[in-house]
C-alpha cells in the first residue's frame, strides 16, 4: 500500500488554505516528499503525518515556491534530534542551491546524501521504489516524477518441490535471492511467476505537455499534474509562461490512460478550481481538483 498526500497544491504564492507545492508519500515506514514549498510543515501537521520517517526529498526544480519550505523543514529535524541520513534528489546543481539556503541552517546532527540528475531521464532504486526523473519543459531546467512499487511474481511451492530445492532456500529465493550449494545454483525465477501489477503514481508541474509525461505517465494509477489555469482563455499565458491549463492536463491524463488524475499547482488568480472541472471531465472523467491534504491509499490489484 502507497499513502499518497498533496500537501500544498498553490503555485507562485500561497494563500489562506492553500499552501505552496509539496507532495508526501509513505510507504513500508519510508515518507518521500516531492517538492518543499512554503507551508509544507504546517500542512504535513495539518493532516496528522509526521517528519521523521522523511528519509527522500525529490526536486523539481529551484523555483522559490517549490524549495523554500526546506530550510525550516531541515531545522525542525534537527531539532528532533534526528540522526538518520536525509536524501536529496534534484536537478543539476542541487548541492550547491541547498548549501545556499541552508546558511540559515548550518548545523544538523544527520548527513544530506545528494543525488543530482544530469539525463533528460534517470531511475533511482531507493527504500522500496523505484523512481524516474524525467525532464519536462519549464523555462528552467526542471523533472517529473513516477514512483513505483515493483511487485514480483507469485512464490509457487509446487515448482520448488518439482526441482527439489531445499526447503530452507524457498525463503531466500522469494526475497529475490540466488543461492549456491555444492555446485547448484538456485535462482528466484526458477520458483517465481511472472512479475505482477505494482502500484505507479506520476508527479508533473511546471511544464508544457511533453511526450516525455505521456510515456511516463502511462497508466499510472494515479497522475498529479499541474493546472495553472482553469481558463481556455489563458492557454497564450500557459504557453508563454511554459505552465498548463486544465484542459491540456485532462488531454495527457486521457492519452496516457491513467486510472485517476489530481490537479495541482494552482495560479493564485484560481480560486474556486472546482468550477472548471465539468468541461475536465469531458475529456477525462476520472479527473477530481486536488486540495490541500487531499489523500489516497493505492493498493496492489486483488489476485
Amino acid at each position: 500500500m502507497l499513502d499518497v498526500c498533496l500537501v500544498g497544491t498553490g503555485g507562485m504564492m500561497p494563500l489562506p488554505r492553500r499552501w505552496l507545492t509539496a507532495l508526501m508519500t509513505r510507504y513500508n515506514g519510508s515518507s518521500l516528499l516531492i517538492d518543499c514549498g512554503e507551508g509544507t510543515q504546517v500542512a504535513v501537521k495539518e493532516k496528522g503525518w509526521s517528519f521523521k520517517p522523511i528519509d527522500v526529498i525529490c526536486f523539481t526544480h529551484y523555483h522559490g515556491d517549490h524549495i523554500s519550505g526546506l530550510p525550516g523543514l531541515l531545522l525542525t529535524m534537527g531539532n528532533a534530534d534526528r540522526t538518520e541520513p536525509l536524501t536529496l534528489i534534484g536537478p543539476r546543481g542541487l548541492e550547491r542551491v541547498v548549501n545556499a539556503l541552508r546558511v540559515i541552517a548550518p548545523e544538523l546532527p544527520f548527513e544530506i546524501r545528494f543525488i543530482e540528475i544530469t539525463k533528460p531521464e534517470e531511475v533511482i532504486e531507493l527504500n522500496g521504489y523505484r523512481i524516474t526523473a524525467f525532464r519536462v519543459n519549464h523555462n528552467v531546467i526542471c523533472y517529473g516524477y513516477t514512483l513505483e512499487i515493483l511487485r514480483q511474481g507469485k512464490f509457487s511451492p509446487e515448482r520448488a518441490k518439482e526441482q527439489e530445492i531445499p526447503l530452507k532456500f524457498w525463503n531466500p529465493l522469494q526475497k529475490g535471492q540466488t543461492i549456491e550449494e555444492n555446485g547448484v545454483v538456485y535462482t528466484p525465477d526458477m520458483v517465481l511467476g511472472p512479475d505482477r501489477k505494482g502500484i505507479k503514481l506520476t508527479y508533473t508541474t511546471d511544464t508544457r505537455p511533453t511526450e516525455s509525461i505521456l510515456r511516463n505517465a502511462r497508466e499510472s494509477d494515479l497522475f498529479i499534474c499541474e493546472g495553472m489555469y482553469g481558463e481556455d482563455d489563458k492557454a497564450d499565458k500557459a504557453k508563454g509562461y511554459k505552465h498548463m491549463t486544465f484542459r491540456e492536463a485532462a488531454e495527457l491524463a486521457r492519452d496516457a490512460r491513467v486510472k485517476e488524475m489530481w490537479l495541482t499547482h494552482y495560479s493564485p488568480s484560481l480560486i474556486r478550481p472546482e468550477e472548471y472541472m465539468e468541461t475536465v471531465r469531458g475529456i477525462f472523467p476520472q479527473a477530481y481538483p486536488g486540495k490541500d491534504g487531499k489523500s489516497a491509499e493505492l493498493n496492489f490489484e486483488e489476485e
